[in-house]
């Protein structure tokens, strides 16, 4: 069999399996493609083309066996392919991921990367903040793309952090980004320039409806209702009435609530974000500057 053969039968299998996607991945062929080549030793951007010569080698079946038994264990466990692979892409970037952080996907990495946020920022934009800090990806991009720019990537599990450090230091930034454990903006003085936040924040009823994949990340990451709402908005109630204090003048938030526009704007009506343009549409993210929270009404 060849690999193209054996990625598009392990392709039917996890389809036919019912395995969610959406954690590194949107659907069968891509991830059946991450894990063989993974487990093949071959690098990801393998050519599996029509013309392409990889996608026609002939596999052992001692590989088959070897390919079989990882698409069974990502069957039977419904853990997400990064966790097996203890590794996630985040903008064409590796980042070492384990059970202790969500596989990184934010599209505040897009933005970053293709200067969507970049009106906002100047010479001024010294001090940058990755809150919710999680694996560190998005510190380590933002680090990547300001390099004038000193980054802090702050979270509350000292697990989450452990997985940052290691990631930090793969891409060797410790000397620019600082890692500290702090419970939303408690520890985190300021001020800043720019905030990156993908928050807690899916609503309750979601929560309910995650799938096993899903639910194998960690809940701290997801829940949105740790002060007792279902909106998802809990986090970012307390960021939206603290974050004032530890912007600088010409300070700048970017915050990622995913799905959750219309709970954002129920919970925020006096506010008015410019909602920035990703991959996933103009719903995902929005960009708030320091002025616009101190003079929003009510």
């Amino acid at each position: 069999m060849t690999l193209i053969d054996a990625i598009t039968a392990q392709a039917r299998r996890l389809d036919h399996a019912g395995v969610a996607f959406g954690q590194g991945t949107l659907g069968a062929f891509d991830e059946a493609a991450w894990l063989v080549l993974w487990r093949l030793g071959l690098p990801l951007d393998t050519d599996l083309g029509p013309d392409g010569a990889d996608g026609g080698r002939v596999l052992t079946p001692e590989q088959l066996r070897d390919i079989g038994a990882l698409i069974e264990q990502r069957i039977a466990t419904r853990q997400p392919a990064a966790y097996l692979t203890r590794q996630a892409w985040l903008q064409g970037l590796p980042f070492y991921v384990d059970e202790r952080v969500i596989i990184p996907r934010s599209f505040i990495a897009e933005l970053l990367v293709d200067g969507s946020i970049d009106p906002w920022l100047g010479e001024h934009t010294q001090r940058v903040l990755d809150l919710c800090t999680g694996n560190g990806s998005l510190a380590v991009i933002a680090a990547l793309t300001y390099p004038d720019t000193q980054v802090t990537g702050a979270d509350i599990s000292p697990d989450a952090l452990q997985v940052a450090r290691i990631n930090v230091g793969q891409h060797h930034l410790d000397a620019r980004i600082a890692l500290v454990e702090s419970d939303g903006l408690a520890a985190l003085p300021g001020p800043f320039d720019l905030v990156l936040c993908n928050p807690p924040y899916v609503n309750a009823a979601s929560m309910a409806a995650l799938p096993a994949e899903f639910r194998a990340e960690p809940a701290l990451a997801l829940d949105g209702n740790t002060a007792g709402s279902t909106d998802g908005m809990d986090f970012v109630r307390a960021l939206l009435r603290e974050l004032p204090g530890r912007l600088a003048p010409r300070g700048v938030l970017v915050l990622e609530i995913g799905h959750e526009r219309s709970h954002f704007e129920a919970a925020f009506p006096h506010l008015a974000p410019v909602w920035l343009d990703t991959s996933a549409g103009e719903d995902q993210v929005l960009l708030l500057t320091r002025e616009d929270l101190v003079n929003a009404p009510g």
